[in-house]
């Protein structure tokens, strides 16, 4: 009977152990065949050597429509500080199509759009919809997009708004990711979002400025993703520079190679070509010396951007000069990038570089690491102080050399443009799917235990020297830099 009874006495114990032990091993369980039939289903088993999906599987957060949709619905609200931006969304992010009333070339119908430079998150996400190896289990995915429309985000209350206000959409999202099983699994290292401005547009701790942009890519969640910009910080190894959005934005394979074709034909009237302002409150910069010394050559040809000017406000004006010339003057603006440099290429023409971080530093996986074989540099520094002539510089390139490089720039076309996000490219891969494929192989790296500095390739004793003469000349460099720079 007392045998009995103790074997009583024990079963709430033996009962509480039992739950205790389903608990525990549940979520193991769970975790360890969701992932193994996630894997099964997606060709990720123990034979996927046929999936052509292997390696590549992105999975999308489904965000709340207040960090885009809803953003892209208030496009009014920034018209008291810039034009109305609804018609730049429109088409998938694209913008108008364009009208060419001269030949009829660059219309909507050929893939020619007035797109906004700043339109990147739009035209990113609308591209990723169509991306062929989407998954919805994300224990597959080799990278976790964010489809947060960060640039646009910027916009809404960069003016007459206080930093807290500049914020508020950028803690609200890192405070939803954070709390997501997907963020979890790597402390947001496999997370990439699309910035589509500069990356100091979201330092603003950082900055010189106190008051420019907001902190997404310094506060905590935010500084772990890794973030596509148009114009890398190059002092962190979170963002990436990807080409800013031109105005073509082909259909097909076929679009590219009769653009590529028709470039490959043009007969460049002019050596040189300049779009763009002056800079007068600037006075480092070389804007004023290459307007200049373009007026002055009779081989030079220019469209001014200068306040109330509309000549840079016509798409088709500025690519038909593109294709005119055989050289095109890239020096910095506002920032040391400019889309200029990739409309011009669109358009055949050879960029002309005067500082290294226009291109050099930024574009590592779109433009080849041996910069003469596309592109010309001369120093700014030559240029400031008069001891350089721009014209007599490019006559001296032999002409097989120009041809040479002129052929890579059209060769590198595909490269540097955004496809029509409502259609598919057979076999060509544009900006996009080279930009998906180096955020993969970053998260592949971080995967294996990397910690490298991959915004800059630091074991190239020239592109280290690059990235020192850029600094040390940046407006934009962090505070904590400054004394030692």
């Amino acid at each position: 009977m007392e045998k009995v009874a103790a074997a009583a006495g024990l079963l709430p114990s033996l009962r509480f152990i039992a739950v205790l032990a389903v608990v525990s091993w549940t979520p193991f369980i769970y975790y360890h065949f969701s992932v193994l039939n996630d894997r099964s289903l997606l060709g990720h088993g123990s034979d996927d050597s046929g999936d052509p999906c292997r390696g590549r599987y992105i999975y999308v957060h489904d965000l709340p429509p207040r960090f885009n949709a809803d953003i892209l619905r208030a496009c009014r609200k920034t018209s008291d500080h810039w034009p109305d931006m609804c018609g730049f969304v429109s088409n998938a992010g694209l913008g108008g199509p364009l009208v060419d009333r001269a030949d009829g070339v660059l219309t909507g119908e050929a893939g020619w759009y007035g797109t906004h430079q700043f339109a990147l998150d739009a035209i990113f996400h609308n591209r990723m919809k169509q991306y062929e190896c989407l998954t919805n289990h994300s224990a597959a995915a080799d990278a976790v997009f964010v489809p947060f429309y960060a640039g646009f985000d910027f916009v809404r209350y960069h003016w007459g708004y206080d930093n807290g206000a500049r914020d508020a959409a950028s803690v609200d999202l890192t405070e939803w990711l954070m709390g997501r099983p997907e963020w979890r699994r790597m402390g947001g290292r496999d997370h990439f979002l699309v910035a589509g401005r500069t990356g100091w547009d979201f330092r603003r701790g950082t900055n010189i400025n106190p008051n420019w942009g907001t902190n997404l890519l310094v506060m905590p969640g935010g500084r772990d993703m890794s973030v596509l910009v148009l114009e890398s910080s190059l002092l962190h190894g979170s963002d990436y520079a990807v080409p800013y959005p031109t105005y073509f934005h082909p259909r097909s394979d076929a679009d590219v190679f009769r653009w590529q074709d028709r470039v490959r034909s043009m007969q460049r009237r002019w050596l040189m070509a300049f779009v763009g302002a002056p800079r007068p409150d600037d006075p480092r910069n070389i804007r004023a010396q290459i307007i200049a010394q373009c007026k002055a050559s009779s081989a030079c040809s220019q469209l001014g951007c200068a306040f109330g000017s509309s000549q840079c406000h016509s798409p088709v004006n500025i690519m038909r000069l593109f294709q005119k010339a055989t050289f095109c003057l890239q020096p910095p603006g506002d920032s040391y990038t400019r889309r200029s440099v990739f409309d011009s290429m669109v358009a055949g023409c050879i960029p002309v570089f005067f500082h290294p971080a226009t291109a050099y530093l930024q574009y590592t996986w779109h433009l080849p690491r041996e910069h003469a074989k596309y592109s010309v540099f001369i120093p700014e520094d030559d240029v400031r102080a008069g001891n350089v002539s721009i014209e007599a510089t490019l006559r001296a390139i032999p002409a097989a050399n120009v041809e040479r490089m002129r052929e890579e720039v059209i060769r590198l076309i595909p490269a540097v443009i955004y496809a029509d996000p409502r259609r598919k490219l057979e076999t060509v891969k544009d900006a996009f799917d080279i930009a998906v494929e180096g955020i993969i192989g970053r998260v592949a790296r971080t995967r294996g235990g990397a910690t490298v500095d991959e915004s800059m390739p630091a074991d190239d004793d020239d592109d280290t020297s690059l990235l020192q003469y850029a600094m040390a000349r940046s407006r934009f460099r962090q505070k904590q830099a400054k004394q030692a720079l």
